[in-house]
């Protein structure tokens, strides 16, 4: 992580600005500015040489007055709780502004998983299920994938939950593979969520995007989609792509296949014909219409905020940008769309698939597609109003209309 915030402080200072703004009843925010619960968990993993290394696991449920914890589970070296604290804030915010029945949660292991065996891997996911067993369920709090997490290791989990539940529970867990209860449309959902967030932003702006120039920063899941969608749909260019090996520029446009391609025969977009390498710091103030993060946390920052030139930012990664940046993205005349409102395709297409699960009907893409689109285009709506009703950021406004509606489900239950 950067060292220039914590994260959970970075969480805690978005939620106390909107706090502000809303004239938020202070034991309201006494009580959002502290999760619900927290897990730790020491996971005991044979290993391929037969010796037993012990993993650092957690899970945080922050918030569920509107509804069982949901979020991801991430396998990352560099996890640490505070991370997990900010990502479970960000989470009950995301659900609240994408309108869907959950609170917020989020789940890590600290774990290298690029150096772990598929063995290893299971083991290790399911010993994890084993060790937070008592704290998930259907009704209670509902994993799904994360960063270098996959629909296999949901399934893996899943299935560790039925052997100690000792009945079929599909609606554990989302982000599962079709063939055990996912959902058609999960594996692009965030990207094609953000999609119709930028299709409304871009309108906002008076941006046609199929003259549009586009950087993508993070060629992970979402990323991918991103390169993918933004040609897909509306005809954009994208001219700037970005991994954790480095960053390629090509002024006439990247194609996505060959681009996914390369990616997978040498483990890298550096190196793509054609192109020039960039440093990450080029690709965030590259001269483009669109710039997508879709990477990690703190990466647009008041030290160069101000050179950022794109008119808009989509961010589909979590907290990319911090507080600092906001305003000084803001005044600039950027629009900074979001994380929890531009990246909630995914958790709204979870929720599509408990809700499949637990009817035991399914949708097709289209359907899914469909219900996604509306949402996401509603709760865009709902944060320009916002924005032009307060004459605040897009960030803080995401925040006024999330946190009024968890404060709203507090009150109704008595908790202040």
């Amino acid at each position: 992580m950067p060292e220039s915030i914590d994260p959970f402080e970075m969480a805690l200072q978005q939620l106390d600005k909107a706090a502000r703004v809303l004239n938020l009843d202070e034991q309201a925010l006494e009580i959002l500015r502290q999760p619900e619960k927290i897990l730790q968990v020491s996971i005991p993993v044979r290993m391929d040489n037969g010796k037993i290394k012990v993993f650092t696991g957690f899970r945080v449920r922050y918030n569920t007055a509107r509804g069982p914890g949901k979020g991801g589970i991430r396998y990352h070296p560099d996890e640490t709780l505070s991370t997990v604290k900010a990502l479970a804030s960000w989470m009950t915010w995301k659900c609240a502004i994408a309108d869907i029945p959950y609170g917020g949660a989020k789940g890590g292991i600290i774990c290298d998983p690029k150096s772990m065996s598929q063995g290893e891997l299971e083991r290790l996911s399911r010993g994890y299920i084993r060790a937070i067993a008592d704290f998930i369920g259907p009704e209670v709090d509902v994993p799904a994938p994360d960063v270098y997490t996959n629909p296999q290791i949901m399934a893996w989990m899943m299935d560790e939950y039925e052997n100690i539940v000792r009945h079929s529970a599909p609606n554990v867990i989302t982000g599962k593979p079709l063939e055990i209860g996912g959902s058609e449309g999960r594996g692009d959902a965030t990207a094609k969520g953000g999609m119709y967030v930028l299709r409304e932003g871009a309108k906002r702006v008076g941006l046609d995007l199929s003259k549009a120039t586009v950087a993508v920063q993070g060629f992970g899941n979402a990323g991918q989609f991103a390169v993918k969608f933004v040609q897909e749909m509306f005809g954009a260019k994208v001219v700037a792509v970005s991994d954790t090996k480095g960053g390629i520029f090509k002024s006439d446009g990247i194609n996505y296949e060959a681009l996914l391609d390369h990616k997978r025969k040498t483990g890298s977009v550096v190196g793509f014909p054609g192109s020039k390498p960039i440093t990450n710091e080029e690709l965030l103030e590259s001269d483009v219409d669109v710039l997508i993060p879709a990477a990690i946390e703190e990466q647009i920052t008041e030290k160069n905020a101000d050179k950022i030139k794109a008119k808009i930012i989509l961010e589909l990664a979590n907290g990319p940008t911090t507080p600092e940046a906001d305003e000084i993205l803001y005044k600039k005349g950027r629009l900074d769309l979001p994380d929890f409102l531009s990246n909630s395709g995914g958790v709204t297409v979870s929720y599509f698939e408990w809700v499949q699960n637990n009817y035991g009907e399914y949708w097709t893409a289209e359907e899914v597609y469909e219900k996604l689109d509306k949402k996401m285009t509603k709760a865009a709506h709902e944060v320009f109003d916002a924005m032009d009703k307060y004459k605040i950021n897009p960030r803080t406004a995401a925040y006024v209309i999330s946190v009024k509606k968890v404060a709203d489900a507090m009150k109704a239950r008595g908790m202040y």
